[in-house]
């Protein structure tokens, strides 16, 4: 899958249930549905990929130093781009089970 299946989903009722938790909760964000996605990610906390979408959410919520604990728990520096890149990159990333930029 890449991230145009990802974008092209954002169509859809509902995510894939197949897909992991993170990456339903990037996709309900993308769709309006912040407060969803957050109870989502919040379920699996100690998950890396999980910890991304935490931190991501935080960081387009405006706080920011929520967002910061949430980077450090997935061992990456606090994203700086666009919340849209950043979202691709996520969804990317999880898509293809590769290791994050």
């Amino acid at each position: 899958m890449s991230v145009d299946t990802f974008e092209a989903s954002l169509h859809h009722a509902k995510p894939p249930e197949d897909w992991s938790s993170a990456l339903q909760a990037l996709w309900l964000d993308a769709n309006g549905q912040w407060d969803k996605a957050h109870s989502l990610v919040q379920v699996d906390e100690a998950d890396r990929q999980c910890a991304w979408v935490h931190a991501y959410l935080h960081r387009k919520e405006g706080d920011l130093s929520n967002a910061a604990y949430w980077y450090r728990r997935f061992g990456h520096p606090v994203a700086t781009g666009s919340l849209t890149h950043e979202r691709q990159l996520i969804a990317g990333s999880l898509l293809d089970c590769s290791p994050p930029e």
